[in-house]
């Protein structure tokens, strides 16, 4: 059947596929073009959409791509850097400047445009740039300005647009949930605008991702490393599916790294699920751990992790005598392109089953990954038309370096650089919240406008309600370069100083994490929580705070999302704190407990 379809041109920013996904839940076809590729390979599409870039519009930077796409009787929406090629094309200016992330309030000053039909004269928006148009040429104007929560100057030009030309332009990303009816943004530029109908739906998806497997693997079998999360459930089914249950095999392995009893509920999951005759189970505990042993770097443990993980599925399979079995993988498209996957996309972390090793299989043809193109949403989704049971799509997820990415790790050495201009400035911001701030010698995994930020916490402490915490949260890491994560002091005290302890990827450490995880999953569970919140990450930080002995902070992670490129820190009941500083400041070695109140960006979900 022919679909209509919508170009989504990949500049390499962090969403470019959620654009794609966002077009095909409307019910049209998105495919997703690269900027290089010949013009000739934009015919028959209705519409373009130009994505965000971790470039800079106003140097001159990924300025190399098929322009003539200009040129094309076709309507075109840009977003972010997308959006300032279009005004720089058509004669406006791009200014390094203005650079902002987190919600904002777009102004419709053209509410009566069919692009913005349907919507309310001021609408939540989510920005994440370091440029801005400043300036429109012949035949643009202004669609919308935009206001931040902070009460930082408003952003002109936000939204721009020529019926003319039949050009349009976002700064901010429709693309993100947390911009409230992009959906509908889109609904109009897609159906209305480019005129699209929509035929597309997710039984195509599933059957056409069915044949696709069927092609790749043609007569072999596949092994697929099974952690029993949704991903790799959900591929499992797929494959089970599209070649047989005796064309599949699963590996599950105990890294060391896991929840606690993980393994153990995860081999009866997959057994309930029909699957557990090809299962296979290693306790390789001893394996990552000495691989990991006295590493402290976050991307050499990730890679650590990840080329142990090949490592042993290697000798499995040779023990099995399924070597020449394809590896099948539940990467889905965040693994991608947080790892640099595309050719623009900055690395802001790799993910194990990103390593080079991963990659040059997947050069060779030797790995099959069925939901490669989706985010979690999207996954559920699917395993919700296979028929897979309520309670293995909606655990929470949990990252294939499991607790190695939550467990960090320091030689005891603080890292202090820049701290003469940055503790000044955090105070100057905090201090406006009623909060003191301690900027922690440590540094946390980022993303700031499509680009890595590996830069330093701030542990605030005072009394303040949740809207003055997270409007403290963003104005700290916007106005101070070199903060990218706020969290809330849960302790009895408020501390001057923080010193880095000595800790490494140990049992002991790891035992202490599966306690303090434990007791905030029970926690969600008692409050009736758990099913509402996305994701809770549990991070131990080898932390001493004030003159403490040597111990651990631990940080919890609440956020909601839905497809793990953004993220919305949660608020937790004050009971269920309580309970937790309760319990888990109880626990030996812990000196300190704090709540994450960071949004992403520019916080990574997870801290490494």
């Amino acid at each position: 059947m022919h679909h209509d379809s919508i170009a989504v041109v990949d500049f390499g920013g962090q969403y470019a596929h959620l654009i794609a996904t966002k077009v095909r839940r409307i019910g049209v076809l998105a495919e997703i073009r690269q900027p290089e590729d010949p013009i000739e390979a934009f015919a028959g599409y209705r519409g373009i959409i130009l994505s965000g870039s971790p470039a800079l519009s106003s140097h001159g930077e990924d300025s190399e791509y098929t322009k003539a796409l200009y040129e094309l009787d076709m309507p075109i929406l840009g977003l972010c850097f997308g959006h300032q090629e279009i005004a720089k094309h058509y004669g406006g200016e791009v200014i390094h400047g203005g650079r902002e992330w987190g919600h904002a309030d777009l102004h419709l000053t053209r509410p009566d445009h069919p692009l913005f039909k349907g919507l309310d004269a001021v609408e939540q928006v989510w920005m994440s740039h370091f440029d801005s148009v400043a300036g429109v040429g012949e035949d643009f104007e202004e669609f919308g300005y935009t206001t931040s929560k902070d009460g930082s100057p408003d952003h002109r030009l936000a939204a721009i647009g020529s019926d003319v030309h039949r050009r349009y332009g976002f700064q901010f990303h429709a693309e993100v949930d947390d911009t409230i009816h992009g959906d509908r943004m889109f609904a109009n530029f897609v159906l209305d605008i480019c005129g699209c109908e929509p035929t597309w739906s997710m039984e195509a998806f599933i059957a056409e991702e069915r044949e696709k497997v069927r092609r790749l693997v043609g007569d072999d079998s596949v092994f697929l490393l099974a952690s029993g999360g949704v991903d790799s459930t959900v591929a499992a089914v797929i494959l089970r599916d599209a070649l047989g249950p005796d064309r599949v095999n699963l590996l599950h392995v105990d890294n060391g790294l896991m929840r606690k009893d993980e393994s153990k509920k995860v081999v009866a999951l997959f057994r309930r699920l029909g699957l557990g005759d090809h299962l296979h189970f290693i306790d390789a505990s001893d394996d990552f751990l000495g691989a990991l042993e006295g590493m402290t770097d976050p991307e050499e443990k990730r890679h650590a992790i990840g080329q142990t993980f090949v490592d042993v599925f290697n000798r499995e399979a040779e023990r099995l005598e399924i070597q020449d079995h394809l590896l099948g993988q539940g990467t889905i498209y965040p693994d991608t392109v947080e790892t640099g996957g595309t050719r623009r996309a900055d690395t802001i972390k790799t993910h194990h089953n990103r390593v080079a090793v991963i990659e040059e299989m997947i050069a060779e043809g030797k790995v099959v990954e069925p939901l490669a193109e989706l985010y979690k949403v999207e996954v559920r989704e699917v395993g919700e038309e296979l028929g897979i049971a309520h309670e293995a799509l909606w655990r929470h997820p949990f990252p294939g370096p499991g607790l190695g990415v939550r467990c960090l790790c320091s030689d005891g050495t603080p890292d202090t650089e820049g701290f003469d201009r940055l503790v000044p400035e955090t105070a100057a911001a905090a201090t406006k919240f009623g909060l003191e701030p301690l900027v922690l010698p440590i540094r946390s995994v980022g993303v700031k406008a499509d680009v890595r930020a590996y830069e330093h916490p701030v542990l605030l402490s005072g009394e303040a309600d949740w809207d003055t915490l997270l409007r403290a949260g963003s104005s700290i890491t916007q106005q101070v370069l070199g903060i990218n994560r706020c969290i809330w002091n849960l302790g009895p005290e408020h501390h001057d100083t923080a010193h880095p302890v000595e800790g490494y990827m140990t049992r002991d450490r790891l035992d202490l994490l599966r306690e303090a995880d434990d007791m905030v999953m029970e926690g969600l569970r008692s409050y009736d929580l758990y099913d509402e919140i996305w994701q809770c990450p549990t991070v131990l930080v080898p932390l001493a705070l004030g003159d403490a002995e040597p111990g651990e902070l631990v940080v919890l992670r609440p956020i909601f999302s839905k497809r793990a490129m953004t993220a919305t820190p949660v608020r937790l009941p004050d009971p269920l704190l309580d309970d937790l500083r309760a319990s888990i400041l109880g626990l030996p070695g812990v000196t300190g407990l704090a709540l994450d109140i960071t949004s992403k960006p520019p916080g990574t979900i997870e801290w490494e």
